[in-house]
């Protein structure tokens, strides 16, 4: 048995993929790939496969990471050309390493991820933004309504502890925003709620379905 991380980018129309369907596609990959799987123990067992942290539908990502356990020790290299053969388009496995048999998960481990925000037809410059950034993250609270997925009830919450770095840039009259957000199983910030609080903030308006939210890297703790 070997435990391994495999990094992959979500691109182009794929990023209407569910989550769902993103792990049912990568199950069936291994299998058309003659690499077995280990499963769980008992009444019903699965595959131990899983990502760090699932992506919204709708985003794209460049540095997506699908945590696996095989049967059989198999060299990474070969883990990944075999991968690639199966992948649709807007796929690409970038790698594979060996992780260590014992450890927490990398999704226990998941503490931030990073993401490209653009915002598109906006005529602000970049010291325009610079200072309406600063006076958002000046403010003692940040507050956004948000829905409890269990409950269904709205509360109010303050996102700023959550927000580690916020800087923007404008390119061909689109706001380029580079965010570094808490993202794991203690703390975790959706993109989307920042979006929401900082157009608001900012008087800026632009229709949602002309953003485009891309994840750029997750990030781990060591413990």
């Amino acid at each position: 048995m070997s435990r391994y991380a495999t990094e992959f980018t979500k691109e182009g129309y794929i990023k209407y993929i569910s989550h769902l369907d993103m792990m049912r596609l990568f199950k069936r990959a291994f299998k058309k790939a003659d690499i077995s799987l280990k499963h769980s123990q008992g009444y019903n067992p699965h595959p131990k496969i899983g990502v760090a942290q699932p992506l919204s539908l709708g985003y794209l990502s460049t540095g997506e990471i699908l945590e696996f356990e095989t049967v059989e020790s198999i060299p990474t290299n070969l883990i990944k050309h075999k991968l690639a053969e199966q992948m649709p388009s807007g796929i690409k496995i970038l790698n594979c390493n060996l992780l260590p048999e014992t450890g927490k998960t990398l999704a226990a481990l998941a503490d931030a991820a990073e993401y490209k925000i653009m915002i598109p037809e906006n005529k602000l410059s970049t010291a325009a933004l610079d200072k309406i950034v600063t006076r958002f993250l000046g403010q003692d609270q940040i507050p956004v309504k948000k829905i409890q997925r269990k409950s269904g009830k709205e509360t109010e919450i303050n996102i700023k502890p959550m927000i580690r770095k916020l800087e923007t840039t404008t390119i061909d009259n689109n706001i380029i925003m580079t965010t570094l957000l808490d993202s794991g199983s203690k703390s975790n910030l959706s993109p989307e709620l920042l979006l929401t609080a900082f157009l608001t903030f900012s008087s800026i308006a632009c229709n949602r379905e002309d953003m485009e939210v891309m994840r750029t890297k997750i990030y781990f703790s060591k413990n």
